[in-house]
């Protein structure tokens, strides 16, 4: 058994936005936050499937929000 670490955050149309920072582009949507997990658990295992071999696991920091000049 693996656990890996969700980033969820909410775009403008209001669906909820997972990624798993370990699996590059593993992320999914939903309107919900329980389909929302239900479906990162399973871009999860598509993910691992597809790549093989599971990555080395990264320890989870923190997460920050900075403002850039655009």
């Amino acid at each position: 058994m693996r656990q890996f670490d969700v980033i969820v955050e909410k775009d403008s149309a209001g669906y909820f936005i997972a990624s798993v920072p370990a699996l590059p582009g593993c992320h999914t949507q939903a309107k919900s936050l329980d389909d929302l997990m239900a479906r990162i658990r399973e871009a999860v295992e598509l993910c691992l499937e597809v790549q093989g071999e599971p990555p080395e696991p990264l320890d989870f920091i923190g997460v920050q929000r900075i403002s850039v000049a655009v």
